[in-house]
C-alpha cells in the first residue's frame, strides 16, 4: 500500500427507513436556489468521538476477509507504519457518530449530520454515487481524526433511472491530532426523489 494515490469507489446507497430518509438523522429541504446559496460554505470541524482502534481495524478486515498483516501483526504494523493501519474504505467510518447515546436531553442524541445532507433541497432520498480519496500520510491506531466539508457544487435538476434529483458534490479534508492533514476526499451524492419526473421532485 502506498500513500499519495488515488482511491475511488461508487453506488453506495444510504440506510433508509421505510419513509425513505436516513435512518437517525434528518434532510433538510428547499429549493435549487436555496442550494446554491450555500456553494461554497465550509462547515465547522468535526472531531471523532474516539480515536481509530485496532478492534475496529481487525473486526473489519474479517469481515472482508483481508489478510494484510498490516491490519493484523502489530509489531510488523508498528516498524512499517507506526501502529496499526486503518484501512482505505473506513475513512468515512471514524467521523459517523452513533444515532444515538444515552446522554441527557433530545437534542444530545441527534447525530451531527454531514454537510451534503443539510443542503437545502427537494428529494425524499439519497445515493451515494461518487467516492475520490487521496492519502497523504498513514492513518493508524491511536489516531484522533477531525473533518472539515466544504460544499463545492449542486448540479442543476437531472433526470435518472432512479429518479429527478440534483447531485451535491463536497470536499472533506482530513487530519489528525497536531493539525496534520491525512487524507481528502472528494463526494458525490445524488439527492432524488424516486419515481419522479421533472418539476415534480419536490
Amino acid at each position: 500500500m502506498r500513500f499519495g494515490a488515488n482511491v475511488r469507489s461508487s453506488g453506495r446507497r444510504a440506510r433508509e427507513s421505510g419513509r425513505g430518509r436516513p435512518v437517525g438523522y434528518e434532510l433538510a429541504f428547499g429549493t435549487y436556489e436555496d442550494a446554491l446559496r450555500m456553494v461554497g460554505v465550509v462547515a465547522e470541524p468535526r472531531t471523532a468521538a474516539t480515536a481509530v482502534s485496532g478492534s475496529r481495524i481487525q473486526l473489519f478486515a474479517a469481515m472482508v476477509r483481508d489478510g494484510n498483516r498490516s491490519y493484523w501483526d502489530a509489531d510488523f504494523a508498528r516498524q512499517k507504519w507506526g501502529g496499526l493501519l486503518a484501512p482505505p474504505a473506513l475513512l468515512m467510518g471514524w467521523l459517523t457518530p452513533p444515532p444515538w447515546r444515552p446522554t441527557q436531553g433530545p437534542s444530545a442524541n441527534a447525530p451531527v449530520t454531514s454537510l451534503a445532507l443539510r443542503v437545502p433541497l427537494p428529494g425524499t432520498t439519497f445515493i451515494n454515487v461518487a467516492n475520490d480519496v487521496e492519502f497523504l500520510h498513514p492513518i493508524v491506531e491511536g489516531d484522533l481524526l477531525t473533518v472539515v466539508e466544504e460544499l463545492v457544487s449542486v448540479s442543476p435538476e437531472k433526470q435518472t433511472r432512479l429518479g429527478v434529483g440534483h447531485f451535491v458534490e463536497t470536499l472533506q479534508t482530513y487530519s489528525r491530532q497536531r493539525d496534520v492533514v491525512v487524507a481528502s476526499c472528494r463526494n458525490t451524492l445524488f439527492r432524488f426523489t424516486p419515481g419522479a419526473r421533472p418539476g415534480e421532485a419536490s
